[in-house]
């Protein structure tokens, strides 16, 4: 099946029409896109672009939408209604037909390092790409728009401002074209609704109300703008499955009752998904007993071919795995078994954050289990995915001693061969070990702040991330160890002892947490 890409950039621009033209010009000039959707905001000074296509042709053609929009806008003669921090202020990928949510963690990773090195503008991964948990949500990393990150930026290197907002890729320093926010996510809706009133006050009450950082829907952001001379509400939904449409719109229908005035009209910024406004219909008509089948457009395009098998990478069930583990085999061995250990640590932490989201108890944490929670199911991914890379890089080794050796040219390829399969078999267990120590800060995390019916879970999600950076320590020293020239592995070897140092203080503070917070 194809895989198919959405990119939805948002650009600091919509009062010259044509520097968006070039913009779109730029995306168009990318033969595998299609260009969906352009709207633009006066008052907002933003225009919202929607494109779609192959892997490779959205990140071209987003490098290049990026590139113009950072040539022709010019942030310090900016001004819009709506937050921002650089000419491309947000680039979002979402996978459609085809794509999963890895596949666009990848684009935003390999973008956000282009943007970064060849146009030297500063970039920061969010959401579903986040390096960091506290930039997973969107406001904290536009926190202070441009003038703000600008100030923060200028801070002394080293100081707990600077490290703070420091990017993930690109110089730490801001232009004129300001920064660029680049990430993966699911479906989102961008939804405003106004009011009959223009006192902007109540908008920005009603959007307190509603969205989730101030105590409302869960899956809810809103600001309160003056738009057209209306009070409007302003929101993105990012989970329109868990938040419907016609939930919100109730909730400001009556919220708006209390202040005497109504819903004038609503709008959509971009594009929506069709189950959305299904939804919404289904809701408003009261058709408790529908099924989705029983629309017309659905049935006539409806085919059972269209129904992929599960992905290869999914995490296999534990039964499986135990018992291709202990079958008499080379390969699944301990590389993969620490890395499945290492993907259990995962998924604990995110059980643990998860346990700790929505409870009154914790709502200062809130945010911050949001962020560990879209880290930790990241890592879960990747570590599941090496317990095959690990079994297939072993496999790979020992088919390179096989290969002919008659000749002294057959010998000097089987001996390149050989290096290169045995680099890459301490590689694979290298980066399990990395990703192992991330569980276990992010557990450590869990254990001091979060649910602490779950902290029995917390301290085991960290023991198992310990045994799996164990583990995939020692296939890479046996790796390492086994070549005659050592000097290629030194910097691996140099990086695991980094990590093991790491893991010795992380354990020293999960020690005391046991103590103050388990009793142990």
């Amino acid at each position: 099946m194809t895989q198919l890409i959405e990119c939805i950039p948002n650009f600091s621009e919509a009062r010259r029409p044509e520097i968006v033209d070039q913009i779109v010009a730029a995306i168009q000039s990318v033969s595998e896109v299609k260009l969906l959707d352009r709207s633009s905001d006066l008052d907002h000074n933003r225009t919202v672009l929607t494109f779609a296509g192959s892997i490779v042709g959205v990140e071209e053609a987003a490098f290049r939408a990026i590139k113009t929009a950072a040539e022709l806008i010019d942030l310090n003669q900016h001004t819009g209604a709506h937050p921002r921090i650089g000419a491309t202020d947000v680039c979002p990928f979402v996978p459609l037909s085809g794509a999963t949510m890895e596949d666009c963690i990848a684009i935003a990773q390999r973008l956000g390092q282009r943007v970064g090195a060849e146009l030297s503008l500063p970039v920061y991964l969010y959401e579903a790409a986040a390096a960091r948990p506290e930039r997973a949500n969107l406001e904290n990393i536009r926190r202070g728009q441009y003038e703000g990150l600008k100030l923060a930026l200028s801070a002394v290197a080293g100081s707990q401002e600077f490290e703070e907002r420091k990017p993930d890729f690109g110089p730490a320093k801001l232009g004129a074209a300001g920064a660029t926010v680049i990430g993966a996510r699911a479906p989102l809706i961008a939804f405003n609704v106004y009011l009959t009133t223009d006192d902007v006050s109540i908008a920005k009450k009603i959007a307190k109300a509603i969205r989730h950082s101030s105590g409302g829907f869960r899956y809810v952001k809103g600001l309160g703008l003056l738009v057209d001379g209306r009070a409007q509400i302003s929101m993105n939904l990012t989970n329109f499955r868990e938040t419907p449409i016609a939930r919100a719109v109730e909730f400001i229908r009556r919220e708006a009752q209390r202040y005497g005035v109504g819903i004038h009209h609503s709008e959509l910024v971009g594009l929506i998904p069709q189950e959305a406004l299904v939804d919404a219909a289904v809701w408003y008509t009261q058709l408790d007993q529908f099924d989705k089948e029983q629309i017309l457009e659905s049935r006539l395009f409806q085919s059972s071919n269209l129904q992929s098998p599960a992905s290869s990478s999914d995490l296999q069930p534990a039964a499986s795995f135990i018992e291709q583990l202990a079958a008499p085999t080379p390969t699944p061995g301990g590389g993969s078994a620490g890395a499945y250990a290492g993907a259990m640590a995962a998924a604990l932490v995110a059980m643990v954050a998860g346990l700790t989201i929505g409870k009154k108890k914790y709502a200062e944490v809130e945010a911050e289990m949001q962020a560990i929670r879209v880290v930790a199911e990241n890592l879960r991914t990747e570590l599941t995915q090496a317990v095959d890379d690990d079994a297939a890089s072993f496999e790979v080794l020992m088919a390179t001693f096989k290969l002919p050796k008659e000749t002294d040219e057959q010998k000097s390829a089987r001996n390149a061969a050989i290096i290169q399969a045995t680099l890459n078999a301490a590689h694979i267990p290298l980066h399990v070990a990395e990703d192992a120590v991330k569980v276990m800060e992010l557990a450590l995390k869990c254990a001091q702040r979060g649910n602490l019916n779950a902290i029995s879970d917390s301290m085991s999600g960290f023991a198992m991330a310990r045994a799996a950076l164990t583990a995939a320590g020692y296939n890479v020293r046996i790796n390492i160890n086994s070549l005659e020239d050592k000097s290629s592995g030194g910097k691996m070897l140099l990086e695991l002892e980094e990590l093991e140092k790491k893991a010795e203080g992380l354990e020293t503070d999960i020690r005391k947490v046991m103590k103050e917070r388990g009793g142990i």
